[in-house]
């Protein structure tokens, strides 16, 4: 048998990737006689057929294409190789400590990715490097971004967080007023009492920091329960189920588990196409209230279809369907109480099905409870712009007169302080403003959206200190508004502000500069429109020296991830798999067949 070529061979150069030895095996027969697969005579009809290219052509046309072949594989490389030591950077300083500048490392990882101008979803070895890195990101980013970049909301813990393991010793007197009270209490689920509810009753009623998050919770969810209640009521699910939020989330849209990596008010796992929710460097709709509590209400129809008991829906969302399935076959009951009893169940779902019945029964009897001086918070309202291309959140707030808190709160799904370009996304603004919005955003052309800003004139300002307070020439306001430096401006005057985009110069991020001979921190701070101590704060500077060859941020970090929470160490128990399980067998009644 004749030998292998050493190239086709993988064990003859174990350091040649498996595609480009496989890549070279098909091509390098008509290169250099590589048999690899036994050569048949040609037909006469082969040896005629007028399309063949002639012997010389073959090579030189395999030769081209494995040159084309090897370059991108090498543009591709050069670029990850970039992307994985902007990650290592960022690990390096989350472990020291230094999570902003980590923030930065991580955000010039993905950018890279998404600004090389690459398919990145055509080309698998891209593709597998940007979701290796955006897992890895969002994993690791939980902690590092705790402290947000001041626009996002502190994320409190849960009240079942607070809770942990809790046990009360049987209360007889507790549980006849909570009987009396079910017996009156309207509720489209079977709530029940037991030893297990009123334990966490008593812990909501006289435990003061139990009592403080449950009011928390329940002052929140009057931003979102009209559209919750519509989705459940659209998938036929109970309404009082909207309460699962009290237990996972206390209704706040960016909470985050930084050890599992569940996010979003109902906490979804971060798996691609989970849900029907998408994830990608630019947004993470896990964290949009509307279009997770939709996801949430077809799951948990999903779970109800397979078990046909809303507790153990409950408790599947918690722990998982199929460990729940198993759990049933194992023991015969298909209840959850049973299952409960027989300690079928791990600690943290045993808590979890009674602390949001117990959060249902209270919520419902508020008086009872001290809880009918709760207010709840204003419906979120809003309008919705469709866009396509790149702006600042800085900008849309500027054109709609309202604060950069304001809109990062109404789209908190946007992992960054901007939308993506060239992906269509709903962009939420405040109330009554659109009109306004598109009047205005139209006097910008669109590949300045993302740098440019508005401002509407006060009292005592002119061209130049504007051009000062944005770090921007006093001539170039007056061009891109068709003036002179020196007109006149009046209260209530609107202008087009061309702050540029911090360019590649010397680096190899849009928003780093490498140090050249003659620079100094004044001369990069003018460069890039912005003040030397953002320099010194961006790139934790404590003097005004730099030295040749530096790489600077030059442009106010982004934010990839929302403010989070870290959970403590009594949350999940195992991995929650929100997958569908319709395919498993749904136990015909309460007591199942044993296995």
């Amino acid at each position: 048998m004749t030998a292998p070529h050493p190239i086709c061979d993988v064990k003859a150069r174990p350091a040649i990737r498996r595609w480009k030895a496989a890549f070279a095996c098909l091509m390098l027969p008509l290169l250099a006689g590589c048999p690899s697969q036994p050569q048949r005579a040609a037909t006469p009809a082969q040896a005629q057929a007028p399309t063949l290219a002639s012997p010389v052509q073959l090579p030189q046309q395999a030769a081209i294409a494995f040159n084309a072949q090897a370059l991108n594989a090498q543009r591709n490389q050069r670029l990850i190789d970039q992307v994985e030591r902007s990650y290592q950077s960022g690990v390096t300083n989350y472990r020291a400590g230094r999570l902003d500048a980590a923030r930065q490392d991580f955000d010039l990882a993905v950018d890279l990715m998404l600004t090389s101008g690459y398919d990145l979803q055509g080309d698998p070895q891209l593709n597998d490097e940007f979701n290796h890195i955006v897992d890895a990101v969002n994993s690791l980013e939980m902690d590092a971004l705790k402290q947000g970049n001041g626009f996002s909301p502190k994320v409190e813990a849960s009240p079942l967080e607070e809770a942990g393991n809790v046990t009360f010793p049987s209360n007889p007197e507790l549980m006849q007023k909570v009987t009396e009270e079910l017996a009156v209490t309207k509720s489209d689920l079977p709530l029940v009492i037991n030893d297990y509810v009123a334990g966490y009753i008593n812990y909501f009623t006289n435990s003061k920091a139990g009592h403080a998050h449950l009011v928390s919770s329940l002052e929140r969810v009057g931003r979102y329960k009209a559209m919750i209640q519509k989705d459940l009521a659209a998938e036929g699910v109970p309404q009082d189920l909207i309460y699962l939020a009290v237990a996972e989330s206390g209704f706040q849209p960016q909470a985050l588990n930084a050890r599992s990596g569940a996010g979003g008010m109902w906490q979804f796992m971060p798996f691609a196409g989970a849900y029907g929710l998408e994830r990608n460097g630019w947004f993470d709709e896990r964290f949009d209230p509307e279009k997770s509590s939709i996801a949430y209400a077809k799951y948990m129809k999903t779970l109800y279809d397979q078990f046909g008991d809303w507790y153990l829906a409950m408790a599947a969302y918690n722990w998982g369907p199929g460990n729940v399935q198993r759990s049933v076959q194992r023991t015969g009951y298909a209840d959850f109480w049973e299952l409960y009893k027989l300690n079928a169940l791990p600690a943290e779902t045993k808590n979890y099905v009674p602390g949001i019945v117990a959060a249902i029964i209270m919520a419902k009897n508020p008086k009872q409870y001290g809880l009918d001086t709760v207010v709840p918070e204003p419906e979120v309202d809003s309008d919705t712009e469709t866009v396509d291309y790149a702006i600042d959140l800085r900008l849309v707030a500027d054109v709609t007169g309202s604060t950069v808190e304001q809109i990062v709160e109404l789209n908190p799904a946007l992992l960054r302080l901007a939308t993506p370009n060239d992906i269509s996304y709903d962009l939420h603004l405040p109330a009554g403003t659109k009109d306004l919005f598109e009047k205005r955003i139209a006097d910008i052309p669109e590949e300045h959206r993302a740098s440019w800003r508005f401002h509407v004139v006060q009292d005592g300002e002119s061209i130049a200190t504007i051009a000062d307070t944005f770090h921007v020439k006093a001539h170039d306001i007056a061009v891109v508004n068709d003036m002179k430096p020196d007109d006149d401006v009046d209260k209530g005057d609107e202008l087009l502000i061309p702050v540029a985009p911090a360019a590649a110069m010397g680096g190899i991020h849009s928003a780093r500069y490498t140090v050249r001979h003659g620079d100094t921190l004044i001369t990069v701070a003018d460069r890039f429109g912005v003040t030397v101590e953002d320099l010194r704060t961006w790139n934790h500077l404590r003097t005004n020296a730099v030295p040749i060859g530096k790489s600077l941020v030059v442009a106010e970090p982004l934010r990839l991830a929302p403010s989070t929470h870290v959970r403590s160490r009594r949350g999940r128990s195992g991995s929650r798999r929100h997958t569908s399980s319709a395919s498993r067998s749904k136990p015909s009644s309460k007591k199942a067949n044993r296995p």
